[in-house]
């Protein structure tokens, strides 16, 4: 699995800002929004990954949120 991207100060840098989820401070929302981020690059860069990885249940419902968001 790709990794998610990294953060770090200030919260707004050349006009990109840090997710709001991850100023937010909820450790589960942030733990989740990781985990999604992961499976959508490594959906789109290397789904290849995706056919030999450990998923479970939540991974595999987080991919299919990320087809149906993709498929609008």
């Amino acid at each position: 699995m790709l990794d998610y991207p990294h953060y770090t100060r200030p919260a707004e840098f050349g006009g990109l800002k840090v997710p709001d989820v991850l100023l937010s401070g909820h450790h589960a929302d942030v733990r989740r929004w990781r985990r999604k981020t992961a499976l959508a690059r490594t959906l789109d860069r290397r789904p290849d990954l995706l056919d030999e990885a450990a998923l479970d249940d939540e991974d595999r419902a987080m991919l299919n949120e990320i087809k149906r968001e993709s498929d609008k």
